[in-house]
C-alpha cells in the first residue's frame, strides 16, 4: 500500500467530516485543484485505502435488532471453505479471522432469540466447525472509527 502523505490525509479527513460531498466541494474545502482530488481519490481507490462504499445500515431497521458475536472454532486446514459456507449465511454481517484460542469472530444479527439460536445452529452445522460460543451485543460502546487514527498519523508526519 501507498504511503499517504498530508494531502492525502487531508483528504481523507474531509471525507470522514463529509462522506457525501462531491469532488468539487472536496477541491474548494481543500484548495485543490478538481483534477488533482480525483487523481488522489482515484489512487486512493486503487491502493486499497477505501474499504467499501456501502453505506453502513442499521440491522434494527432492516428487523434484525438482536446482534451477537460468535466466536467459533474450526479445523484450521478447512477455513477458506468454512469462511465460504458463512459468507452464505444472510445473517453474517461479518467475519474476522484471530489468532488464539478462536479461530474466527462471526457478527451476525437476527430478529430474535429463536432466530439467533438457529443461526448458531447453521453455523455449528458446517463441516469443519467444531465449537462455537455466542454473546449477545448489549449495545455499541465504540463504533467502528479511523478518524483518530488519521489525526495521530497527520501528527506523526
Amino acid at each position: 500500500m501507498t504511503a499517504l502523505d498530508h494531502v492525502d490525509l487531508e483528504l481523507l479527513a474531509a471525507l470522514a467530516t463529509d462522506p457525501r460531498a462531491t469532488v468539487v466541494a472536496l477541491a474548494e474545502r481543500l484548495g485543490l485543484s478538481r483534477n488533482t482530488v480525483q487523481a488522489r481519490m482515484a489512487r486512493l481507490e486503487r491502493t486499497g485505502v477505501f474499504l467499501s462504499y456501502e453505506r453502513a445500515l442499521s440491522s434494527t431497521a432492516l428487523g434484525f435488532p438482536i446482534e451477537a458475536f460468535v466466536h467459533v472454532t474450526v479445523r484450521q486446514a478447512e477455513i477458506p471453505r468454512i469462511t465460504a459456507e458463512l459468507a452464505r449465511i444472510p445473517e453474517v454481517v461479518q467475519a474476522h479471522g484471530l489468532s488464539g484460542q478462536i479461530d474466527l469472530l462471526v457478527r451476525v444479527a437476527c430478529r430474535d432469540t429463536q432466530h439467533l439460536f438457529d443461526t448458531d445452529a447453521r453455523i455449528l452445522a458446517i463441516e469443519g466447525v467444531e465449537r462455537t460460543e455466542t454473546s449477545l451485543v448489549m449495545g455499541e460502546v465504540i463504533a467502528y472509527r479511523v478518524t483518530p487514527l488519521m489525526e495521530l498519523a497527520r501528527r506523526a508526519e
